[in-house]
């Protein structure tokens, strides 16, 4: 958060009013260069997303996408959970548009590091006209509590890329020989964790998990899930159609407090309509659980329960004399603020919940790949105005402005600071945070395809000046003796997961192994 003063108007970006640290005004109508580079780092939803954009909107930009791992789709490959395969047909989409002659996919390349084989931010901006940063939100928010650090208190993040075969949770130390678990946190990814570690076998076994994370899974004694929240069940975080997946699940039955819920018929009649029918099922689940029409209520053999609980927060994870965990330790909270607004308070009382195994899911923070960028390290973000990259020492409006999350604020005059970040753009969570679905993904990656291509058209964006885009930096990673992938290269990898997972009834079996997959993508 920054405070600043002077006047506000709440409207889209216009080019003409930015002043720079030299003041000079950016004009319109340069020389324009015939072939614009653009270079986006990260191969998420986001950066696809905006690469599109520009392809479509300008007939001669060439866009270079780079990503550190040798495959592409970032979250959708790696983050999307396993049973919810009709999330991830984007990469068709994406596929389709990698062919366009004027796109590159280069693999295996570390950006914004100035080690042996990374490449600095600051050659990338030289050798493009443009830089794109859309390389998501990589790290995990913290609880910051004693006992945090114990063995088997894992992020569930880590969690999600270690059964979806992230190479660098492969190893990932986590024993489920433990019949309980707390995951703290209750949005998408808390519920997704939870059901992925309560679902059959036999039906994760029809999904792209790698077959060492089902041998886990196959070990599996984990028979109950609490998904533990600070405030009520009016605020939880997660969609309606994790919920009905969680009440629909074979094998499995919630238990879920009756007085929890009583409230919710009150306060329900007014709320918007999404919001309306998640917490209307929420409530007929937790208050008519022998209602017929409640699936959970015909699992009477059900083994395994899934709980929430509410106005609750962590204060310290407990262990046995062997550093086991065997629970934690939570504060009781109460609302206070008016409806729709409220925040949790911490009261003296506290209670204990037995568990072997803690999962913390309270959401991601972006980091900064270079120490000149504007990073809000409050909402870790870049700082930006409408997906354009920029400082905000010597600017000037009234009140508090969250620059993570909003970039449609616009001042009579802006003073930009000390670096210039003109042609440097985000798209997508390392811009918004980690916010919203895949739709929304869409809209961002769209809306920074859009301001890019209108800077090249007002001229704000200086192409005039050629620049070698992927030819100088091809020379770097050869000197470096850096490889990097094609999107040919990953069909080959991708056929080859394809025809195995065949072979072993799922959609495909994920290599997990960075140096196998580049050994696989040199036959």
């Amino acid at each position: 958060m920054f405070r600043t003063r002077g006047l506000l108007k709440r409207t889209s970006l216009t080019t003409n009013t930015i002043q720079t640290s030299t003041n000079t005004t950016t004009t319109r109508g340069r020389k324009a260069s015939k072939v614009p580079h653009v270079c986006i780092i990260g191969s998420g939803p986001a950066g696809f997303y905006t690469a599109q954009q520009i392809l479509k909107s300008h007939a001669s930009a060439r866009v270079d996408m780079y990503e550190r791992l040798p495959v592409p789709f970032g979250l959708v490959r790696y983050g999307v959970a396993p049973d919810h395969p009709e999330v991830k047909n984007c990469i068709n989409t994406f596929t389709q548009m990698a062919s366009n002659p004027r796109f590159s996919f280069l693999g295996n390349v570390s950006v914004g590091v100035d080690g042996d084989s990374g490449i600095p931010l600051t050659q990338l901006r030289s050798a493009y006209h443009a830089v794109v940063m859309s390389y998501g939100s990589s790290r995990d928010r913290t609880l910051n509590i004693p006992g945090e650090c114990l063995p088997n208190v894992v992020s569930a993040r880590r969690l999600v890329g270690w059964y979806n075969g992230l190479p660098e949770d492969t190893d990932l130390d986590v024993d489920l020989g433990v019949e309980s678990v707390v995951v703290v946190g209750q949005g998408n990814v808390a519920v997704d964790v939870a059901r992925i570690l309560l679902t059959p076998l036999d039906a994760l076994r029809k999904t792209d998990i790698p077959e060492a994370v089902l041998n886990r899974l196959s070990e599996s004694r984990v028979r109950r899930v609490t998904l533990v929240g600070r405030r009520g069940p009016q605020h939880v975080a997660f969609t309606i159609k994790e919920l009905r997946e969680m009440i629909k699940l074979p094998g499995c039955q919630p238990h879920l407090n009756p007085h929890h819920y009583t409230h919710l018929r009150d306060i329900i009649p007014d709320l918007p309509r999404p919001h309306k029918r998640l917490l209307e099922l929420l409530a007929k689940t937790g208050l008519d659980p022998a209602n017929p029409n409640n699936l959970a209520a015909t699992h009477t053999s059900a083994q395994r329960t899934w709980s929430l609980s509410f106005l609750r927060s962590p204060i310290q994870v407990l262990a046995s004399e062997h550093q086991a965990v065997t629970g934690i330790k939570l504060a009781i909270n109460r609302l206070e603020g008016e409806p729709g607004r409220e925040r949790a308070v911490t009261n003296t009382e506290t209670e204990v919940m037995e568990c072997g195994l803690v999962l913390r899911s309270i959401g991601y923070q972006g980091v900064s790949i270079h120490p000149s960028i504007p990073f809000n390290d409050n909402t870790a973000t870049i700082q930006h105005i409408d997906s354009r990259v920029m400082g905000l020492e010597g600017m000037y409006v009234s009140g508090w402005i969250d620059w993570g999350s909003v970039g449609v604020f616009q001042y009579e005059s802006i003073t930009a600071c000390h670096h210039d970040f003109t042609g440097m753009y985000v798209s997508g969570w390392i811009g918004t945070g980690p916010v919203g679905v895949i739709l929304s993904t869409m809209t961002s990656g769209f809306s920074t395809g859009k301001a890019v291509v209108a800077d090249m058209d007002s001229g704000r964006l200086d192409i005039s000046e050629d620049k070698p885009g992927q030819d100088y930096i091809r020379d770097l990673l050869a000197q470096k003796g850096v490889r990097a992938v094609s999107f040919n290269e990953w069909s080959t990898l991708n056929r080859h997961e394809e025809t195995e997972g065949a072979r072993l009834g799922k959609p495909r079996e994920k290599v997990t192994s960075i140096s196998a997959m580049l050994k696989l993508m040199n036959h």
